[in-house]
């Protein structure tokens, strides 16, 4: 209890630093920024606004609301980061969930680690930070390493490092931005999860891939049958161009109707027909959720 204390004034003393006008610290070079630099602060949370570059824009009152009673009994475990804009001025660089959650239960102060930084140093800070504590969305995240591309100038590599991420894995993620917007926005909203975004991206056709996604909705697909859904669409795809470009001696009708059959199931489906005119249509499943999915499909038709 005792380091607490110690720790908390040592805090206080640190703030009465910055708010000395005599010694005020704009630089990294500037007396006293190796005392304020790097530590903890405590900070009137009137004199903090939050930064334009945060990657989240939506916080959910719920979700403030459980982590401001946390905060109200166990306080602050990990401080917010501020960049120093002027005197007596500050700007947040990450922890806007702790600063809004501080600000609904009343604190007058909290803890902040206090940085130096241009706005692109701060840019690049927040978004890197956020990348890796904050719990953003598939879509969130993406933006946010096509941000640091394309403000912060950095490559594939560069970001790898900084995030300790993958290559491949930010490659994945950036590769969501391509779908469609409904479909970025289903996914941002949690109605599907990276896994299908993934499985949605090989489908190159934008008409079609919302046809697919369409399906994926109404028959709450898992990322495996969706995977299935749409191996057995390039499948049928390709059957399709074959059966056009064979000569043989299947009724029109039944070349026509068996394309409608396949896209409708989802699967590549066998009509055999006799010399009498009689036969019969086979509808394959490769799993129990396939087959549930189809099941449903006839049982809608109804």
């Amino acid at each position: 209890m005792a380091k607490a204390n110690k720790k908390q004034a040592l805090g206080r003393g640190l703030s009465a630093l910055l708010k000395d006008p005599e010694n005020d610290i704009q630089s990294a070079q500037d007396k006293g920024a190796d005392k304020v630099v790097g530590n903890i602060i405590e900070l009137d949370v009137n004199l903090i606004e939050v930064n334009p570059f945060q990657p989240r824009t939506n916080f959910s009152e719920e979700s403030l609301q459980e982590l401001a009673t946390s905060i109200k009994e166990l306080g602050i475990i990990q401080p917010i980061t501020v960049r120093k804009l002027e005197f007596n001025k500050y700007q947040l660089v990450s922890g806007e969930r702790r600063f809004r959650a501080s600000k609904l239960i009343g604190l007058e102060t909290i803890p902040a680690y206090v940085r130096i930084a241009n706005d692109q140093e701060s840019l690049e800070m927040a978004l890197v930070e956020n990348i890796q504590r904050q719990d953003l969305d598939p879509i969130e995240i993406a933006l946010s390493y096509q941000r640091l591309i394309d403000e912060v100038n950095l490559t594939q590599e560069q970001m790898s490092e900084r995030v300790g991420k993958k290559r491949s894995t930010i490659t994945n993620y950036l590769r969501l931005l391509k779908l469609d917007p409904i479909i970025q926005t289903g996914m941002r909203d949690g109605f599907i999860s990276m896994g299908h975004g993934r499985a949605l991206i090989s489908v190159e056709d934008t008409t079609t891939q919302l046809d697919i996604y369409e399906k994926v909705l109404q028959n709450e697909l898992s990322v495996r049958a969706t995977e299935d859904l749409i191996r057995n669409y390039n499948t049928t795809k390709k059957v399709k161009v074959s059966s056009e470009e064979a000569e043989d001696d299947t009724p029109k009708y039944i070349k026509k109707g068996v394309g409608v059959f396949s896209e409708y199931f989802g699967h590549k489906i066998d009509v055999k027909v006799s010399k009498n005119g009689s036969g019969k249509i086979s509808i394959p499943f490769h799993s129990e959720e396939d087959f549930i999915r189809i099941k449903k499909l006839i049982q809608s038709a109804k």
